[in-house]
């Protein structure tokens, strides 16, 4: 075994509070949760975080380089035979059924706020777009979001890891058929309230999602989730998938409880909402009386004075 890689492998629970200690100075949302010699540091990213966003991963680089294992996002596994099938059936995933519109899946208000926001397209046809595409859409042309040139805290966990030789594993896969049969079977409608929050990104503009990374650098977790774009993700394909999310929020949940019986440091990498939404991971811990230490995840309840 490479000494890198054994040096991994057999370091001392002593390192723990190193790790956490560094995990903590970085900007990005770290929680902490202890089960007897387990430790385990959750790291809540974003996606969309422009390469030219400045944020300082040096401290997480460094809690990344201690930690035991890391447990990264599930993992998409598709045959040929499931590629082709989903280039067969495009049409059903990128377009409405023939002879609608938006019109017929979108209430008359959010109608006229997304005729309002797509007033300078060349063309109408965005108006037979399937809701999915046409949200995607909203988010990357219009909200600000950033698809290509990207650097999250997930890449910068995997480069280290990788580098570091340290061990990883997805929580989960996923099946290519079980996808493409989500994205080709679901109703036209499924997808009309993430089209609603697109919109209300696509209103915000561009600086609604600098405010969301803004948001996220400082760890201030309830404002990154009142944000209409990362509403829109958490409801978009694959969250907002009625057979899909509940098979990736079912695959974190246990392998949480798996990292929380195995000594040393576990560092888990999950999207942000995927810990912090309402019955997500952090609530689960926290109503099974773990101690979380970490930033506040839930907005604070308004005191009402009494008369």
């Amino acid at each position: 075994m490479p000494a890198r890689a054994q040096d991994n492998v057999t370091q001392p629970v002593t390192t723990v509070d190193e790790v956490i200690v560094s995990a903590r100075r970085t900007e990005a949302p770290i929680w902490q949760v202890t089960r007897g010699d387990s430790s385990l540091i959750l790291v809540g990213a974003v996606s969309g975080v422009p390469r030219d966003v400045e944020w300082r991963p040096e401290a997480l680089e460094a809690a990344t380089r201690r930690a035991q294992r890391i447990l990264f996002p599930q993992e998409g596994r598709a045959s040929v035979a499931d590629v082709l099938r989903l280039i067969w059936r495009i049409r059903t995933v990128a377009t409405l059924p023939k002879g609608t519109t938006t019109a017929d899946y979108l209430s008359p208000e959010v109608q006229a706020r997304l005729e309002t926001v797509m007033a300078d397209q060349r063309n109408d046809s965005w108006r037979t777009n399937s809701l999915m595409i046409l949200s995607m859409d909203l988010m990357s042309d219009k909200a600000g979001y950033e698809r290509g040139r990207t650097r999250n805290a997930t890449d910068v966990i995997k480069k280290v890891a990788r580098e570091a030789r340290i061990p990883v594993r997805p929580v989960g896969t996923v099946r290519g058929d079980e996808i493409v049969d989500s994205l080709i079977t679901a109703p036209p409608a499924t997808y009309a309230t993430c089209l609603e929050r697109a919109l209300a990104a696509a209103e915000a503009g561009p600086e609604g999602a600098a405010a969301r990374i803004n948001d996220w650098r400082a760890r201030r977790v309830p404002e990154v989730m009142a944000q209409p774009l990362e509403q829109a993700l958490g409801l978009c394909w694959p969250w907002g998938d009625p057979e899909i999310a509940p098979l990736l929020r079912r695959q974190w949940a246990e392998a949480i409880q798996t990292a929380l019986g195995e000594p040393g440091v576990t560092m888990a990498v999950a999207q942000l909402r995927v810990l912090a939404e309402p019955g997500g991971v952090l609530d689960t811990l926290a109503a099974q009386g773990y101690e979380i230490e970490g930033p506040a995840w839930k907005t604070a309840p308004v005191e009402v004075a009494a008369p």
